[in-house]
């Protein structure tokens, strides 16, 4: 009795709450969050395949099983050799608890071969781990048809701007943290605080699989990270996942081990309450226990309840849950961030003609083929760029509107963001966010300002560059060619960041053209692939083009379709390939840049000619130039002879120089564009 008294009803309490956790996570782990199989390779349940697999799983639940190391969470195995090898891994969380940990490896293993029945290939997540199993090598990363999932919170931060920031320099810092992690663990979690007057914190985890290299797992968390703006703009907690790393950012703390241990608490100094003395204690005793009594009975009915509902639950959702399909047709639950009224973006003419001072000559920036542009004040304060569009546009009015409103979401910190739109009679204002260096050309091109960008800040641009161009044709919800990567399109915000400009404007205006060709070439001379200019055939290779362009350029200071070299003028490409291949390549270098990485120079050069060689097969992705800027032991290959232009010293004519010496001349129409005009191309996927 005197037992039964001393056992306090708080920790009744905390038995019952433990309990309740373990059934609901029982509960919880029955189905996958999401999954995909994929469906290139089958097996039969009596073939070799079938029992390499299930020796792998096997293992992996009974390494889970018997772990007791302080860094657990990854396990992986291989059974069996072609063509009838079987591997698999699973990844706990960081901070998940170890019999967590163990339980959500059991489970997967189970639910895997339920979900993708016969297929060789298959990935899943539940909240606290992931699993995936190939037939192929699954070391380092993989991708399972681009098997991707997103989840996101609808509630809004009171300051999205703040909070966007804030969240930003989190998982950046969490982002290099979990690459440079072990063999065993590539996972970071940590918390910023927002200050007021909307004070709270935002709490992050990030997670590779640790057999990744440093630079995959960056590029992996980086191109997740790149879908936040347009998936979760100011949205307070999400989860952002692809096979190989994961995202997760919340306001409240996502597993109790990634928060710092509280305080020890004061001993206790309270006297006991039940000594052995007095009758009128044992009386005291048995009310106790009645109380007890009455408190499981109900804690246990309670339970039985909730478990009764929570089953119910699961067996309707069962019936409405699909597998996982690829990131833009993934079911967000109630989630939604599309924009539901396109008054949302729209702005008030008269408000924008006196933001411009009614378009004054003054505030104008400059004009580009679709416009001029200029600069302007909100009555809020917010400074602005107004591009007013030429009337040359056959679009109607709802037409225009459904392309800004696809334009709009496509936010990356390396492009100009566009803030909405007006309209009123044939009047068509875009309206840019201000980025108040202006632009590349400014710099590079001009001798005195071209000593303000010492190396550091052009590799970093440079980065920035591919890292935009990397979004619009990868990680976007559309896929967009530029078409008109420039100098002048580069425009640097106040910390010198690059920002790719006049990315959409294909989808404003009514362009004679065809997906994949067009026959009306438009375009910057000395920027554009031989292809597109012979035979109007563009992809995100024209673009790649582009971009090695420009990377010599920045390079060297010089422009590309015009370079002087002594009494001689040829093209910047050739110059920079004859250069290379003689083993001189410090003749390119800007000669402002005196202090600096010479061996980074020299590497760039060499990407930059990869990306300029004339045919298309040969140039890398942007995805590889990422990889390639990124990892300075990675071996480059040998570029070939790029393609080049070259205008007459007369400037009469323009020919384009073949590799064998010939030219090649063809009568097409060359649209010129100066400064912001610009053409992309929106492909929905």
């Amino acid at each position: 009795m005197m037992e039964m008294g001393s056992f306090s009803l708080g920790r009744i309490f905390y038995l019952a709450f433990v309990i309740a956790q373990l059934m609901s996570t029982t509960i919880s782990q029955q189905e996958f969050l999401s999954y995909k199989c994929s469906e290139n390779a089958n097996y039969t349940n009596n073939s070799p395949f079938k029992k390499n697999l299930d020796n792998v799983l096997a293992l992996i639940t009974s390494n889970s099983n018997t772990d007791t190391r302080v860094d657990y969470g990854f396990y992986n195995a291989t059974s069996g050799e072609d063509p009838d090898t079987a591997n698999a891994k699973v990844l706990c969380r960081k901070g998940v608890p170890l019999e967590d940990c163990r339980s959500c490896v059991n489970e997967s293993a189970i639910r895997i071969v339920q979900d993708c029945p016969n297929q060789k290939e298959g990935v899943g997540w539940y909240s606290n781990c992931q699993i995936l199993y190939s037939n192929n090598s699954v070391h380092g990363e993989i991708s399972i048809n681009s098997a991707s999932r997103i989840a996101y919170n609808t509630a809004q931060a009171p300051d999205a701007i703040s909070f966007n920031e804030k969240r930003r320099e989190l998982l950046d810092r969490l982002r290099e943290e979990a690459a440079s992690g072990t063999s065993i663990r590539k996972s970071a979690g940590g918390d910023v605080k927002l200050g007021s007057p909307n004070t709270y914190t935002i709490y992050g985890l990030v997670d590779c699989f640790p057999d990744m290299s440093y630079f995959n797992c960056d590029v992996c968390l980086s191109r997740l990270q790149s879908n936040l703006p347009s998936c979760c703009n100011g949205s307070i907690g999400a989860r952002l996942t692809v096979t190989s790393c994961q995202i997760n950012y919340e306001i409240h703390p996502l597993y109790a081990a990634l928060l710092s241990p509280p305080p020890p608490l004061p001993p206790p100094s309270a006297p006991n309450l039940f000594p052995p003395s007095s009758p009128s204690t044992l009386e005291n005793n048995g009310n106790t226990t009645r109380t007890v009594i009455i408190v499981v009975v109900s804690i246990v009915s309670a339970l039985i309840i909730i478990v009764g509902i929570c089953i119910v639950a699961r067996l309707r959702k069962r019936k409405h849950r699909r597998p996982l399909q690829n990131l833009e047709t993934v079911a967000h639950g109630d989630a939604t961030d599309e924009i539901s009224s396109v008054e949302t973006i729209q702005f008030n003419f008269d408000t924008i003609k006196e933001a411009t001072d009614d378009f004054s000559d003054e505030n104008k920036l400059g004009q580009g083929g679709f416009g001029a542009v200029y600069r302007g004040k909100l009555p809020n304060g917010q400074h602005i760029a107004v591009k007013r569009l030429a009337n040359n546009s056959q679009q109607g009015d709802v037409e225009f509107k459904n392309e800004v409103l696809l334009v709009v979401k496509l936010q990356h910190r390396n492009l100009v963001r566009l803030l909405g739109f007006c309209l009123q009679g044939i009047e068509r204002l875009l309206i840019y966010e201000f980025v108040p260096n202006g632009s590349l050309d400014h710099f590079i091109f001009d001798l005195g300002k071209r000593a303000l960008l010492n190396w550091e800040r052009r590799y970093k641009i440079i980065n920035g560059i591919a890292r935009g161009l990397l979004y619009l044709h990868e990680d976007s919800r559309l896929r967009i060619i530029h078409r008109d990567l420039k100098a002048s399109n580069i425009l640097l915000d106040i910390e010198m960041n690059p920002k790719i400009a006049d990315f959409g404007m294909a989808r404003l205006f009514d362009v004679d053209e065809t997906q994949g060709n067009t026959s009306r070439v438009v375009g910057t001379y000395g920027y554009m692939a031989p292809e597109y200019v012979i035979h109007g055939q563009f992809s995100v290779k024209s673009d790649v083009f582009s971009f090695g362009i420009l990377v010599l350029e920045i390079l060297s200071g010089q422009k590309g379709n015009c370079f002087r070299n002594g009494e001689n003028i040829e093209d910047l490409s050739s110059f920079a390939w004859k250069n290379w291949r003689t083993g001189t390549t410090t003749n390119i270098i800007d000669s402002t840049l005196s202090v600096g990485s010479r061996i980074e120079m020299i590497r760039c050069i060499h990407i930059g000619l990869l990306c300029v060689q004339e045919n298309v097969a040969n140039r890398p992705t942007m995805a590889s130039v990422v990889t390639m800027l990124s990892s300075s032991s990675l071996t480059l290959p040998i570029p070939s002879r790029p393609a080049f232009f070259m205008h007459s010293i007369t400037g009469e004519s323009n020919t384009m120089l073949k590799p064998d010496g010939g030219t090649h001349s063809e009568a097409r129409s060359l649209q010129n564009s100066n400064n912001d005009a610009s053409i992309s191309e929106l492909l929905p996927r």
